[in-house]
């Protein structure tokens, strides 16, 4: 092949992954519009009184923490204040260096209680268990560090209930978050798993583990992940939860039936997208055996979640994240084009194989490649343009829409001076942000090309009351 149909080549494969990149996702937000706009008919009904039967399916909300001194106790606290008839929280206190557990027995009362646990699981030691004396569904476990999957697994182990659910320790729910997750269950007892919204709680004002005002942070990295968790979850994954088609449930709120986690061996300990993986691997066992279930994402029920404010530390986040993405996805490539694999394994992993998982690898190569060929005039002006308007255009298209269904469904920033805000993130993040984050992406897929030690490490936190 000669060099200019080489490069002729290139230039149809980039602008054609563009394209299809972005079309994908236009149709998810099509898809999720739809969903949305029903939704909102029923939610009428849901402004009414709510009565409980006293009948809702048990909940165990399952809190690991590592060196959550400054945010655990209001988010503690938050959790025993959601109204919901029957649920227990489950604090796991991994092997924490600083005062999480003194913090937590000072706080809440707490005082040992010797308790039976059944190994299900394999996990780290338990040094102790603690119950409060002031509020009778909270226990903390203290254990010996084995990481977030780890922890989980010794929560799954103690917990008293069929459902579980877990929450990060820098987390804040809306009060009703657990009556509107557990919803699909109710409603369908095919349901296996649920997920929520997660929304960045920078610039919220948390009063006692309450969320009394919303509101935009000040910081411009936290700024930029507004934009990004609202495109992720309201046009992402509500759109593929309508195909019944989800590979991600948050870490930080989903909701999961107990006996069929433990029938899959749990999380995995030595995987870091440990939430990814198990949904996979759920879709993976389910569609096996050829059983009849739904994993679906819910958009009402809201985690606020405290987001890195300084370079490094989103820097590292975006890394893991892309590392533990390929790691769920090179263990589960049995799902991929299996004959038994429905809309998991025909269109949800080819896609996130393709876009997410060797996306940033192509993306980059494209940027590269097309502003070299532009400059060097292999390639014509109309060609350049081209490309800036699908790879740049349209994104900027993308983030619009999901701020667009973030007003059509939720209208959470009211204000003019913040939705003006936002508008201009939706259009800046587009112009080097998200190169920036195609980058750190590309380091993480290195990572685990190369197989190099990662772990989930520590964040640097303000804590959830620092307010606006």
């Amino acid at each position: 092949m000669t060099v200019p149909l080489l490069i002729e080549a290139t230039t149809a494969f980039v602008l054609a992954y563009f394209v299809l990149l972005n079309l994908g996702y236009l149709l998810l937000n099509l898809v999720s519009m739809i969903s949305l706009w029903r939704g909102l008919q029923e939610r009428v009904l849901d402004e009414l009184p709510q009565v409980h039967s006293g009948m809702d399916p048990g909940i165990s909300l399952l809190v690991p923490a590592f060196n959550e001194q400054a945010s655990i106790v209001d988010s503690v606290r938050s959790m025993l204040g959601l109204s919901y008839s029957n649920f227990e929280v489950i604090v796991i206190n991994d092997g924490s260096r600083d005062g999480t557990l003194a913090a937590l027995v000072e706080a809440f009362a707490l005082e040992p209680f010797p308790e039976a646990v059944a190994q299900r699981l394999p996990t780290q030691p338990i040094r102790g268990c603690f119950r409060s004396r002031l509020h009778p569904n909270l226990r903390v476990i203290d254990k010996a560090n084995g990481g977030k999957a780890d922890s989980l697994n010794a929560g799954i182990n103690l917990a008293r209930h069929e459902l579980f659910c877990g929450v990060d320790a820098d987390s804040i729910l809306e009060r009703d978050a657990l009556q509107r997750v557990v919803k699909p269950f109710q409603r369908d007892p095919f349901v296996v798993a649920t997920g929520g919204t997660v929304r960045v709680a920078n610039g919220c004002r948390i009063e006692g583990g309450v969320l009394t005002q919303v509101g935009l942070p000040r910081n411009l990295w936290a700024l930029f992940q507004v934009v990004e968790y609202l495109r992720a979850f309201l046009f992402g994954r509500l759109g593929w939860s309508q195909l019944n088609a989800m590979l991600i449930i948050s870490g930080a709120f989903g909701l999961f039936r107990r006996d069929l986690v433990i029938e899959v061996g749990g999380y995995r300990v030595k995987t870091i997208g440990e939430d990814m993986e198990l949904v996979v691997r759920l879709h993976r066992h389910l569609r096996a055996l050829q059983q009849r279930y739904r994993i679906e994402f819910v958009p009402d029920p809201v985690c606020w979640t405290e987001a890195p404010e300084d370079r490094l530390t989103l820097r590292n986040q975006r890394i893991r994240w892309q590392r533990g993405l390929s790691e769920s996805m090179s263990t589960n490539v049995g799902l991929m084009f299996n004959r038994r694999g429905g809309a998991p394994g025909w269109l949800a992993y080819p896609f996130f194989a393709a876009f997410e998982w060797l996306g940033p690898l192509v993306e980059l190569g494209g940027y590269v490649f097309m502003v070299l060929a532009w400059s060097f005039g292999l390639i014509s002006w109309q060609a350049f343009a081209i490309f800036l308007f699908v790879a740049v255009g349209l994104g900027v298209l993308l983030s619009f829409s999901g701020l667009l269904l973030e007003e059509m469904a939720f209208h959470l920033y009211p204000r003019a001076g913040q939705l003006a805000l936002l508008v201009l993130m939706v259009v800046l993040e587009n112009f080097g942000y998200r190169q920036l984050n195609s980058w750190w992406r590309l380091i993480g897929l290195w990572r685990w090309a190369t197989q190099r030690e990662s772990q989930w490490g520590e964040m640097k936190r303000k804590g959830l009351n620092a307010g606006p």
